[in-house]
């Protein structure tokens, strides 16, 4: 960093002239917008577009039930409530409130903002909800009972640190937090993992493993089978931003995965660790690739263990998401910035593809999984199409849509083409052009280019939404380049910018 920088008190983003100084930029941007005779209209379509109550409500699994986390108007800080398959399917889900964010915030007189649960299988009716006073990093964990919908009277509760914790029974909790000074890393997130027996206070907790002062992170996994049985608990140690090491603890101590730094962990299914990789594994597992581990040959001879390939994807595709079933392991493929879900067997020592028939010429997300049965929700949505949340049931052979977001604006008129353009390294850099079909193509239209390239984060195509009415109906041209830095192509991609 350069001492001499004139901006450099900039990088005190909480500092007093930095804060005044975004006042004075937003003042002065928002002065600006304002006075044009389109922003009102434009800022109210937007708002009834990004706020409306028709969106889709995305569920996860919880046990035999759907869990969702809800925000509208009249509940700012969000519910946590629940339903059933049965009713989801249906137009007006019956949602049972769990938890009421705004109602325990005004009772208690705190800012809280929701940041997850961690729940106990089989059962499910043990979990750890996190809040954070004002959103920030650190949060506090406290133990809910779902039966009861109350948090349980004499449960866990940790107080407000920078923390991860996993239940590994009933009555233990796998934690990484602030235990003091010395145990944060220079990111400021916890190095040292522990056990904490319910019942005993957090400086009995029994040290299990622990990084050091230099790495990013560190934080436990539980491996369980469908019903709930412990297999085995891992641990991942970020070393630095993009590399990472993977133990499994043992009576022997911490057992080292033999994986490349840049892999990360996916999923645990029929006793396989399925990792992706983001740099070759010497020549049979290249960089993209999705491999497993089996679980009980590393815990008897990890030197020995041999890794499966699930999919090696070709030059034009990347792996997005995978996602465990009960017996299944769900992928999703982009071709050419085109998104394609296969489900994943593993028999006889190998894996076996098939493919789900889900649209083509769309982007696909795992939306929710679950191991207790073979189901998974995908999200399924193009830049002129809305997005349609799917139940998959690949046991079945069966998918069929549940939800859809209604049309936020009108696509009729318009087409999506996909170009490339050649840099001058030869590369081939894809780009979508969104637009109206009838527009001449004389370079008049006015165009939005949009771009990014960083992180291995992958621009598919996404609904327009608001873009849509307020650029694509007013004879607009928008524009999605899918260059280097991201991950439309695999980590090479990525790593070429």
């Amino acid at each position: 960093m350069n001492d001499n920088d004139p901006f450099l008190w900039l990088e005190d983003i909480d500092g007093p002239r930095a804060l005044a100084w975004v006042r004075a930029e937003n003042a002065r941007s928002l002065a600006l917008l304002e006075s044009d005779p389109r922003y009102s209209a434009l800022l109210a379509e937007a708002r009834a577009i990004i706020t409306a109550a028709d969106r889709i409500p995305y569920p996860s699994f919880l046990g035999d039930d759907l869990v969702n986390f809800w925000q509208d108007e009249a509940h700012v800080r969000g519910l946590w409530r629940r339903t059933t398959l049965d009713s989801f399917r249906a137009a007006e889900p019956h949602w049972e409130t769990l938890l009421d964010i705004d109602a325990l915030a005004a009772a208690e007189g705190r800012n809280w903002v929701f940041h997850g649960v961690v729940s106990l299988p089989p059962e499910y009716r043990r979990c750890l909800v996190a809040l954070s006073d004002g959103g920030k990093d650190a949060s506090e964990l406290r133990e809910f009972d779902l039966a009861s919908r109350r948090f349980a009277a004499n449960g866990f509760a940790l107080s407000e640190a920078k923390q991860n914790a996993v239940w590994l029974d009933g009555d233990t909790l796998l934690v990484a937090r602030d235990w003091g000074p010395g145990t944060l890393t220079a990111s400021g997130y916890p190095f040292i993992v522990k056990k904490v027996r319910r019942g005993a206070p957090l400086d009995a907790a029994e040290q299990i493993f622990a990084g050091a002062a230099s790495d990013v992170s560190v934080g436990a996994n539980v491996l369980r089978d469908p019903d709930g049985t412990v297999r085995g608990v891992g641990i991942n140690r970020q070393v630095n931003f993009f590399e990472s090491e993977r133990y499994l603890l043992t009576d022997r101590g911490p057992l080292r995965l033999p994986l490349p730094l840049r892999s990360s962990f996916r999923a645990f299914v029929m006793g396989q660790l399925v990792f992706s990789l983001e740099e070759d594994w010497g020549a049979d597992f290249p960089s993209g690739a999705l491999v497993s581990l089996d679980l009980a040959a590393c815990l008897r001879d990890v030197d020995s263990v041999k890794p499966a390939l699930i999919i090696a994807p070709g030059p034009r595709e990347s792996i997005e998401d995978a996602a465990a079933t009960r017996d299944r392991l769900l992928v999703t493929v982009y071709r050419n910035v085109q998104g394609n879900l296969a489900s994943y067997r593993f028999e006889d020592g190998s894996w076996r593809a098939s493919p789900v028939n889900l649209p083509k010429n769309a982007s696909m997300h795992i939306a929710a999984s679950t191991n207790r049965e073979d189901h998974a929700f995908i999200d399924v949505a193009g830049f002129l199409d809305p997005n349609t949340l799917w139940l998959v049931e690949p046991e079945a052979g069966g998918a069929a849509p549940v939800k859809s977001l209604p049309a936020r604006f009108d696509a009729s008129g318009d087409v999506v083409e996909q170009f490339e353009a050649t840099s001058k390294d030869g590369t081939r850099v894809p780009y979508f052009v969104i637009r109206p079909a009838s527009l001449r193509a004389d370079g008049s239209a006015p165009t939005l280019l949009y771009g990014y390239g960083g992180f291995q984060v992958s621009l598919t195509p996404s609904y327009l939404g608001a873009a849509g009415r307020l650029w694509l109906e007013k004879g607009g041209v928008y524009v999605v380049a899918n260059i280097r830095g991201g991950g439309e192509f695999g980590p090479e991609w990525h790593q070429a910018a």
